[in-house]
């Protein structure tokens, strides 16, 4: 695609960051070939062939999956897969229908064995198998009892497909109080003694007889079993169920068909019209006229720990969000008068940038950010037009980007792993904690977008290193923003599709399902490789990035974000929180992986690092922002809290209060290593603070356990009125 091709395309989907288009460099378009970092067999990843199928094994396989737990160590820890817990066992697969616990710092769902579906003969030696999977749907096979289970998210219906002639066997751990049938046995209602009613549907008569008070068995069957929750005994529900029965998926598919739009497919079998559940962002996005023949049912709901789950008819959904401006520099600019106060504190860093103390930084997280700081600061001089430090800057990035690229870099490095498919770093092939869990697939694409953001910076600056070295910045950007399936990583490792927002955790085995921290590194990821498309002038890795950055805003400002009259969570929840800490599946925690709840100043911060252009879409809605910067105000009473998180607090601050911010980040002295950990010593941050009509955009590389705080990045937050 030539370069006046890509520039009426970007035009189309919105003029802001035109002026910015207009300056990307001549560099070809065109995908390079596949590269690959060096080989390595990793001594810490599982063998995934243990839990999937052998005609899927020469793919990538996804490493931050819904169904993750149901392919680590032994498989049978449970996954929330809305609406229910499901749990799979050698032989069998067990559900139930949360319930929801809150207090002030917790919000969270517990599985128990509420139904268990399996067979009375039943060989407990051999492990289920994922037969086939995508981001809307799983398919588990369980080779010892005949049952197929299709796991589509969203389904208010458990699909199981039973083969051959077999009994079924259906037990609970509450007592089965009643059971009835219709009169051509298809349908059947059990209630247990927890007062939840159950409905089983089936494609042809089965006869299920009462073994004991906890248990029915059918006689034998071929056929499709539908396992249902009635949420409600309003017998419009019932009705509804009934209807949509007969019509169930097996399959779902998710893509992109154009910038900011995702199109949810289902494989759909049996006969009439298919029903499906819609978390509070999909119903909010669902409103564009593609949908003109989905039907919301408003008041069929389930209960979920992401809000109401309501019921959704049809067989493909439009999803729209809101495109968000992508722009290397500030998007209103900075005032020409504070120019030589920039200049100074700029002149001043760049000369304090130290290669020999960067280069004995082994981590790759915080050597990403690192550079990423770096290549600000060359962005900002050239934003203030003081252009003649530039070459310094880029001459110290390169000689620290270079040696992880051309993989000479002594203390690490990015290798490539087969058997899931995808990069590892030296350290964390043979340590599953080097590297912050980077060799077991933990946080890649907040790593990664902090090379990423360097990478893009020097290939802008210097378009004939950038073309030397785009094989390999493709190889890290598709690491984790990959959109074919059967290239060497799997189709975005870390966004998930349904939920619209990305997974950090890996292959662990976690019993509330994935989870994500710093919803703004998120952000971060995929404006950095949006970036990395202005760089190169290639439409499509500008766009996706683009369209991934927008959801994931969405998504925080959905689930993360709590304001004060919140009705998503829990009163005693919201009434203690303005910003969650760790988000997972079926959890929510006030607490961070490095801080404890108290520390409010930490929480803001994890959530708004690093402060760049995006930040200001992040924190669009400025009453959110300052019922977020009253909530933290208190924990600043406390004794040692350290400047650098202050930082964070002022610049937030600065979106409703510019003049007070600004001299309170200006007054802030702790610019010394206020390290925790021995590996960021050398990392640095900044702050940006916006106005109702600017946001400045000084980096804000912020390490998890360093707070040093580089001046030029402070005196940058400067912006006019």
């Amino acid at each position: 695609m030539n370069l006046l091709c890509f520039l009426n395309r970007v035009l189309c989907f919105f003029l802001p960051t035109l002026i910015f288009v207009l300056s990307i460099p001549s560099v070809e378009a065109s995908k390079p070939n596949p590269f690959y970092f060096p080989h390595v067999d990793s001594s810490v990843l599982p063998d995934p062939s243990h839990f999937f199928s052998q005609n899927l094994l020469s793919s990538p396989l996804p490493t931050n999956s819904f169904f993750q737990n149901f392919a680590v160590n032994n498989g049978n820890e449970s996954e929330y897969i809305h609406p229910y817990f499901i749990k799979p066992s050698l032989s069998s697969l067990s559900l139930s229908y949360p319930s929801l616990f809150h207090n002030s710092s917790i919000t969270y769902q517990v599985f128990s064995p509420v139904l268990t579906i399996s067979t009375p003969d039943k060989s407990p030696n051999q492990a289920h198998k994922v037969s086939s999977f995508s981001h809307l749907s799983v398919t588990l096979d369980f080779p010892s009892t005949n049952l197929q289970f299709f796991l589509v998210r969203g389904s208010p219906y458990v699909t199981c497909l039973v083969k051959g002639k077999t009994e079924v066997l259906i037990s609970s751990v509450y007592t089965i109080e009643s059971m009835s049938f219709n009169s051509i046995l298809t349908k059947y209602t059990i209630k247990l003694s927890n007062q939840q009613k159950w409905l089983i549907y089936a494609s042809s008569p089965i006869k299920f007889s009462q073994n004991d008070k906890f248990s029915i068995t059918s006689g034998v069957f071929s056929g499709i079993l539908r396992i249902v929750f009635l949420p409600d005994s309003d017998s419009t529900f019932e009705s509804i169920l009934d209807q949509h029965s007969t019509a169930y998926p097996v399959f779902g598919e998710a893509g992109f068909t154009n910038p900011f739009t995702l199109e949810y497919r289902w494989d759909k079998q049996g006969f009439g019209d298919l029903l499906m559940l819609a978390h509070p962002l999909h119903l909010q996005l669902l409103s564009s006229p593609e949908n003109d023949k989905v039907v919301v049912l408003k008041d069929f709901k389930y209960n979920s720990m992401d809000g109401d789950l309501v019921g959704v008819v049809g067989e493909s959904w439009i999803l729209k969000s809101k495109p968000v401006p992508i722009t290397w520099n500030s998007i209103q600019g900075i005032d020409k008068k504070h120019f030589s106060r920039i200049i100074s504190s700029l002149d001043n860093d760049t000369n304090n940038l130290n290669l020999t103390a960067t280069m004995s930084i082994t981590s790759s997280y915080f050597f990403g950010k690192a550079i990423a700081r770096a290549a600000r600061l060359a962005l900002i001089a050239g934003e203030v037009d003081h252009r003649v430090v530039i070459p310094q800057i880029l001459k110290f990035l390169k000689n620290l980007i270079q040696p992880w690229l051309d993989s000479t870099f002594s203390g690490n490095g990015f290798l490539y792993e087969s058997k899931w498919r995808g990069l590892v770093t030296k350290l964390g092939s043979n340590d599953s904690t080097a590297d912050f869990g980077f060799g077991i697939y933990n946080d890649h694409h907040y790593h990664l977008g902090y090379f990423l953001y360097a990478v893009a910076v020097v290939a802008k600056l210097d378009p004939d290193w950038g073309a030397t070295y785009k094989p390999q910045a493709y190889a890290l950007m598709s690491d984790f923003m990959s959109q074919n399936p059967n290239f060497q990583y799997p189709v975005l490792r870390n966004f998930d599709l349904w939920k619209l927002h990305s997974w950090a955790s890996g292959i662990f085995e976690f019993p509330d399902g994935r989870n994500q921290e710093s919803t703004s590194e998120a952000v971060n990821a995929y404006y950095a490789a949006s970036l990395l498309g202005l760089a190169y002038g290639d439409s499509e890795v500008f766009e996706l990035g683009s369209t991934l950055a927008s959801f994931e805003i969405m998504s925080a400002q959905k689930w993360w974000h709590v304001a004060e009259h919140s009705e998503l969570y829990a009163e005693d929840f919201v009434k203690e929180n303005r910003v969650v800490g760790i988000l997972w599946n079926s959890k929510r925690e006030s607490r961070l992986w490095f801080a404890s709840a108290e520390l409010r100043e930490c929480r803001l911060g994890i959530q708004m690092l690093p402060v760049i252009p995006i930040t200001e879409a992040l924190f669009s809605d400025v009453g959110y922002v300052k019922e977020l910067v009253e909530w933290t105000s208190p924990a600043l009473k406390r004794k040692g809290v350290e400047e650098g998180w202050l930082g964070f607090y002022y610049a937030m601050e600065g979106i409703y209060d510019w003049e007070s911010a600004l001299g309170k980040i200006l007054d802030l002295t702790g610019f010394d290593d206020a390290a925790r950990g021995s590996d960021c010593a050398r990392i640095g941050a900044g702050c940006a603070v916006k106005q109702h009509l600017a946001l400045l955009t000084a980096a804000v590389v912020l390490s998890r356990s360093c707070l040093l705080l580089p001046f030029c990045l402070l005196v940058a937050c400067v912006s006019a009125l």
